[in-house]
């Protein structure tokens, strides 16, 4: 009796409970149709219990399934501002995003974005932003020398002709930027050209030659985007000397300076922001989510058509004036 059985199951192998008055769980195994949801979400405490169903109903829908509030009130039987704000819970918290396109056409359409795991989504983009950040400004430009102060000198004659000046060179006539702020985005610009085309490899030499002109052009109101395009849009396929082309490119396409803008012009104030209509799911601008105001104000659709009223003719003394009746009374026969 006091010999232990080797060939017993551990317990781990049978039902432990834990509580008389807990959950049990029976699981079985599932080939298809099952979808994982995480324990963040289906013990979340701020969510409520409308809103974890929902995350996960969404969650199970393939891809362009419709989740606008009309189609699940037709799915479930909860009502429509029930199910709106439970999409807002969502939203809040980071399991539903649902955001606003413009399609070829010119209509506004709601595309919603289903998150399983929000917090991990987050991490993971603000990792690849400091990385593509960390590769823009790989290469950065030297700190400028300082300049010393001009010493002034008393004039002195010059009884010896000067020499002629010689002819200035291609790189004098660069534009040059008028501060200094937009050095270190125009450096990392020029550096990352070569991944665009491999044979813009520029040195360090030539890209402390033009980081002046590409600062000039950021300063004067063009993007980074628009500067990378003018340079290596419609390159020759013999391309020998990159440096001298982007130089030439930069001086001969040099964008105008922007406009001044009027000192009194008055300043508008910014509109509300698009919101989705809780009713109609149509977009409108309001500083509060609900309804639009079709949804707010139904016109009222009356049920029988309009009457047709019965004009009287012309000349029957129902439309005649008062004056021409007694007129026609004293005409006629005594």
């Amino acid at each position: 009796m006091a010999e232990q059985k080797l060939n017993a199951p551990a317990r781990a192998q049978y039902e432990i409970r834990r509580s008389p008055a807990g959950v049990r769980k029976v699981t079985e195994y599932q080939d298809s149709g099952y979808t994982i949801v995480g324990n963040h979400l289906t013990q979340h405490r701020s969510l409520s219990g409308l809103a974890i169903g929902l995350a996960a109903h969404i969650q199970s829908l393939p891809e362009g399934a419709p989740v606008d509030i009309r189609s699940l009130a037709k799915r479930f039987p909860e009502g429509r501002d029930r199910i709106a704000a439970a999409l807002r819970e969502l939203e809040a918290n980071g399991y539903l995003e649902r955001v606003r396109r413009r399609t070829d056409d010119g209509r506004m359409v709601t595309l919603t974005l289903s998150y399983n795991n929000p917090q991990a989504t987050r991490a993971r983009r603000a990792r690849e932003a400091a990385e593509q950040a960390k590769r823009r400004t790989a290469v950065e430009p030297p700190p400028p020398a300082p300049v010393p102060a001009p010493v002034r000198r008393p004039p002195q004659p010059d009884p010896a002709p000067r020499p002629s000046p010689t002819p200035p060179s291609p790189a004098s006539h660069l534009p040059e930027p008028v501060a200094r702020a937009h050095h270190a985005p125009a450096a990392a610009l020029l550096a990352n050209l070569r991944r665009d085309d491999p044979r813009l490899l520029l040195s360090v030499r030539d890209i402390n030659r033009l980081t002046p002109p590409v600062a000039a052009w950021l300063e004067r109101g063009a993007s980074p985007d628009a500067v990378r395009n003018a340079l290596t849009a419609g390159l020759p396929p013999a391309l020998r000397h990159p440096a001298a082309l982007l130089a030439h490119r930069l001086t001969e396409a040099l964008p105008p300076p922007l406009p001044a803008t009027p000192p009194c012009a008055p300043k508008l104030p910014a509109p509300p922001p698009l919101r989705t209509c809780d009713g109609c799911e149509r977009a409108f601008r309001a500083p509060a989510p609900g309804l639009c105001r079709d949804c707010r104000h139904p016109e009222p659709q009356s049920k029988e058509p309009p009457s047709m009223k019965l004009r009287t003719p012309m000349g029957t003394p129902a439309e005649m004036p008062t004056e021409m009746r007694s007129e026609r009374h004293d005409d006629g026969p005594r």
